[in-house]
């Protein structure tokens, strides 16, 4: 018993080295003839500079790849692909290759890249099919969780393929290719068939898929196979068996071994399954002698394995002795026999020859780049010279500018000593009337405006909700003074977030100590100011309205330096807003006028657009 138990170990040991050796045994020589006649007109377009056959080859390299199972050399081939047909913005072509990396992203489980591949494909695409396809497949990856959601989407292209088959379709592709299409809508809509135990189902989309690749039989066979495995899945073993049963009959007649090795160790589990080892054993005899003889190491493996579980598990040593015997005496023989090893060493120097190919490429590009590098530098030293003289007149601007921003400060302090002036006039009178509690809440109220102002007397605009609370002290400290004189309102817009609104910095104080000082003080009876703030077409306008003596009236009372102060007061804004226009190309807009008799009193408006950053 130790002995067999050791010839097994060692046995399992050949055959892992076996499978590592041939690995890749299963390649058609029509893929390897595909392969190397791709490598060459890769060849011709890239030392052509092609730049179009170029992408067109990195294309067909890559389906060669795909259909030989290595998807994620196929991505590598299909991205170089796409790049070159960017390049020449030829849109149909990076459709169809954007939608292919999609199907090999798919095929790799890389789900994210391929839902981000399909939605690309459909924001490009120039027709509405194209879109409706890719979109529908990109929200079938989406849903992977709901395979009611998965299958109305792929139903949606079935009908959309079937549709246009005929007519938009069969001119935007060729007629293989909607075929295809077609019968990888009806697979996948077996696949969710079989997610959701629906067996009878799944048959009937892979055998409608089986009309649309009957031409091809690679496809043919691998769907046919699907179809074998529904059965065995569900337990229906002899309709599974006549499937590969005819299968390999064809592999058969057509001398195709391959396909005839698969189909024999398929028979074999489902006699297995049907508790028939007899059949099952003479089935994997062959499949065995056929790989043997054709060096198909994989294959040799594979039943090899599966017939040394079966006496293993029989408790059969002898015949497992004799299989072991057979196998180490052809050995060599099987080994020699498998082409593998040296068709994968061919696509590794085709590939390490496109790498080289593509370093040449830009070798000579480069060369290029160098001849042509007087001329770059030429042309470099006009767009310095050109980026120097726009530093100049930049540099110039900003001079200006700044030489503005200080005017436009200059002019926005001038207007603080009159008003210190006065604040303190105001608290002189208090003290020498003997009010000092009045004379101490002026000082306090006053003290508390002047820091505010002095916060912000660099910026050109503050907040509304700023500006208001700057304008509300200074109006309590002068209804302070005058409160027989008038009473005041601000009236605010609902529909203004004061928050996030901006306007010009102390642009509307000098109105208002004018409206005061100027029109209302002068007023027999209390009179009323009223300062308003209202949205008007993506527009701030600004009103202030006071019943005062209006402007006729109140020039006649003025001193002269009354006067000069209140006409550098509407000067003194008027070129503010002039230095804010220029700045910041707004349109500030203001205007001033007495009302028309019997009413008195004088309203100023000022419009400023509507800011919500600075």
């Amino acid at each position: 018993m130790r002995k067999n138990k050791i010839l097994y170990i060692t046995f399992l040991m050949l055959l892992l080295a076996l499978s590592v050796r041939g690995q890749d045994s299963i390649k058609k020589k029509t893929t390897k003839a595909v392969f190397s006649n791709s490598i060459r007109k890769l060849e011709q377009s890239i030392d052509a500079n092609d730049a179009y056959k170029t992408a067109k080859n990195y294309e067909e390299l890559a389906l060669v790849y795909q259909k030989k199972g290595d998807f994620a050399k196929a991505e590598a081939f299909y991205k170089k692909a796409e790049q070159g047909f960017v390049k020449l913005n030829k849109v149909e072509d990076k459709i169809r290759v954007t939608r292919s990396i999609a199907q090999v992203q798919e095929k790799q489980n890389k789900t994210i890249p391929a839902i981000q591949s399909y939605d690309k494909a459909g924001r490009i695409a120039d027709d509405d099919l194209s879109q409706r396809l890719n979109y529908n497949d990109a929200n079938r990856l989406r849903n992977q969780s709901n395979p009611k959601a998965q299958s109305d989407y792929i139903n949606s292209n079935i009908q959309l393929l079937e549709e246009k088959s005929n007519d938009k379709l069969a001119k935007e592709y060729k007629n293989k290719e909607v075929k295809e299409e077609v019968a990888k809508a009806y697979v996948q809509r077996a696949e969710i068939n079989l997610s959701n135990a629906e067996a009878q189902e799944a048959i009937e989309s892979y055998e409608t898929a089986l009309d649309y690749v009957k031409d091809d039989k690679v496809e043919t066979i691998k769907i046919k196979n699907k179809i074998a495995d529904v059965y065995k899945e569900d337990n229906q073993l002899d309709k599974a068996l006549t499937v590969n049963l005819n299968l390999l009959e064809e592999a058969n007649k057509n001398n195709d071994f391959e396909t005839e090795i698969k189909q024999l160790q398929q028979v074999a589990d489902i006699y297995f399954q049907s508790n028939q080892p007899e059949a099952a054993i003479i089935s994997l005899k062959k499949a065995y002698a056929l790989a043997s003889e054709k060096g198909v190491s994989k294959e040799v493996k594979t039943s090899l394995k599966l017939l040394l579980e079966h006496y293993k598990s029989s408790g059969n040593d002898k015949e497992s002795i004799l299989l072991y015997d057979d196998f180490l005496t052809n050995f060599d023989k099987i080994i020699a026999a498998d082409s593998s090893l040296i068709d994968e060493k061919v696509f590794q120097i085709s590939e390490k020859k496109i790498l080289q190919l593509e370093k040449e490429k830009a070798l000579k590009d480069e060369l290029i780049t160098k001849k042509n590098r007087f001329n770059y530098f030429l042309i470099g030293s006009l767009v310095l010279l050109f980026i120097f003289l726009v530093l100049i007149v930049k540099a110039l601007y900003s001079i200006k500018t700044k030489n503005k921003k200080i005017a436009l400060q200059s002019l926005r302090r001038e207007m603080n000593p009159h008003f210190i002036f006065n604040s303190l006039n105001s608290v002189n009178q208090f003290i020498s009337e003997n009010k000092e509690l009045e004379a101490n809440k002026y000082l306090t109220s006053y003290s508390n405006l002047m820091r505010n102002m002095m916060e912000n007397s660099n910026k050109d605009f503050i907040s509304l909700s700023n500006e208001m609370e700057q304008l509300k002290k200074y109006l309590d400290l002068e209804h302070l003074r005058f409160q027989d004189k008038f009473n005041y309102e601000i009236i605010l817009d609902e529909a203004i977030d004061s928050e996030a609104v901006f306007i010009p910095n102390m642009i509307l104080q000098p109105h208002l100590e004018n409206a005061i000082w100027h029109g209302l003080r002068y007023k027999e009876e209390k009179g009323s100011l009223v300062l308003k703030f209202e949205l008007q077409h993506k527009k701030i306008q600004i009103t202030i309205d006071d019943n005062g003596i209006g402007l006729t009236q109140s020039k006649a009372l003025k001193t002269v330096n009354q006067k000069v102060h209140q006409s550098r007061g509407t000067t003194n804004t008027l070129e503010r807003i002039k230095l804010l226009n220029d700045l910041y190309k707004m349109n500030i807009t203001f205007s001033i006028a007495e009302k028309e008799k019997p009413q008195t009193g004088t309203i100023v408006e000022i419009t400023i657009p509507l800011l919500d950053k600075i």
